[in-house]
């Protein structure tokens, strides 16, 4: 799946606010007041001649007509001018490249006379560094509470050993994004401010965390409202992509839809028996389950007390790395709580017909928030959960399913 993330448009979209520097008297006349001049920002779909298709961040295609006369040129990631900048050809362009058009805007699109170019593998590497970043400073957990006062956010990180609290600055700087009721994708996230985050949310952050790992300074945060629940499945439709399911604690019944960007799993019956024996033996004695918060475990990529290196933390569209079978090695580091990460990233994804649901099934689920009157989307789905709801109840606040760690986020796993 492509992605687009929010941190990395603003990384790419030098063209926007790069000074207007060694321009040739040319562009003065086309600057005259007779000609509209607009810009574009996205990435290369299909290259035709001199014919471009642009997909910007959010919106419809572009189409660009690139003119003979106009300027090419190639730009390294975080350049913020023209004067490192390479000139190229029309035929260096590729699709997936992440350009930033100018010109005279025509019916149809764009008739191009500048044309700046960051490479498809430029963005990768900018990815995988600020995907980098996210697991190295990058922290997450439920709001407890929020003081617009201070700037100052309360969390709570949710495990099945008890909870840990982290204290979030903020700053006039921080940039906050709130997630869409109905997606996972941080490109569909709103600009938002500390009035916007609220208690129960599921948090991300990143930045600089104190000495003690208590405290972090926020530079960006991601909220929204994930909710995750076990249930029994009451009716399937396979071919509409719905199935209704009898949430076990509320008892209500929700409809949740499957996607393509669904991940759909089925865990093994013997990998199961395996996690489930692991997970009980965590629990208190005299303890029947352990009793967390609903939403705990907090969207892209966070939420849990694990570390991203003892866990094969995992980032954007990553999946946890880390060697050993068996129940055994489905745990944390230092003999903490099984990790359910490293169990999915051994299983295949599935379609809702290959899991062959039947009413009756148990079901684990991870879904957007959705609207009052509409379906929840699925952005995690687990059956052949039985034996783990069994050895623990309330099990399914505690499993860390979160949006970060399953993809579709800003960054990976925190250390914490």
């Amino acid at each position: 799946m492509k992605k687009k993330s929010s941190v990395i448009v603003a990384i790419l979209a030098i063209g926007m606010s790069i000074g207007e520097v060694n321009r040739p008297a040319a562009w003065a006349q086309a600057d005259a007041p007779q000609a509209a001049i607009v810009k574009s920002l996205g990435t290369v779909k299909k290259i035709s001649g001199n014919a471009l298709t642009l997909a910007p961040s959010s919106g419809p295609e572009v189409a660009v007509t690139v003119e003979p006369e106009a300027r090419l040129l190639r730009m390294a990631p975080g350049d913020k001018d023209l004067k490192n900048a390479t000139p190229i050809q029309l035929t260096d362009i590729q699709a997936g490249d992440m350009v930033r058009v100018r010109g005279h805007a025509v019916a149809n699109g764009i008739d191009a006379l500048e044309v700046l170019v960051i490479t498809s593998a430029a963005v990768d590497t900018v990815r995988e560094h600020v995907r980098q970043d996210w697991q190295k400073r990058g922290v997450g957990g439920v709001v407890d509470s929020v003081d617009s006062g201070s700037g100052t956010v309360n969390l709570s990180i949710p495990s099945l050993a008890g909870k840990k609290a982290i204290v979030v600055h903020t700053t006039k700087s921080t940039v906050v994004r709130r997630y869409s009721a109905d997606s996972a994708k941080p490109e569909d996230a709103k600009p938002g401010t500390l009035q916007d985050i609220h208690v129960g949310d599921q948090l991300r952050a990143r930045g600089n965390h104190s000495a003690d790992g208590n405290e972090v300074t926020a530079e960006e945060i991601y909220t929204g409202v994930f909710p995750q629940f076990a249930g029994t499945v009451k009716s399937i439709d396979a071919s509409a992509g719905t199935l209704s399911v009898q949430d076990l604690v509320s008892k209500k019944t929700v409809q949740v839809k499957i996607t393509a960007a669904s991940q759909l799993h089925k865990i093994p019956a013997e990998m199961a028996q395996g996690f489930a024996m692991r997970l009980k033996s965590m629990m208190p004695p005299g303890t029947p389950g352990a009793a967390v918060n609903r939403t705990a475990g907090a969207p892209t990529e966070a939420g849990n007390a694990q570390t991203a290196a003892g866990n094969g933390g995992t980032g954007p569209g990553g999946t946890g790395q880390g060697g050993g079978q068996g129940a055994g090695a489905h745990r944390a580091g230092g003999g903490g709580p099984p990790d359910l990460q490293r169990i999915l990233s051994r299983l295949p994804t599935s379609s809702l017909t290959e899991l062959d649901l039947k009413k009756g099934d148990a079901v684990m689920i991870l879904s957007t928030e959705g609207t009052p009157a509409g379906a929840r989307t699925a952005i995690t789905l687990l059956s052949g959960v039985e034996p783990i709801l069994q050895a623990a109840p309330n099990a399914s606040q505690a499993m860390m399913l979160t949006p970060w760690t399953l993809g579709g986020a800003p960054g990976g796993d925190a250390s914490q």
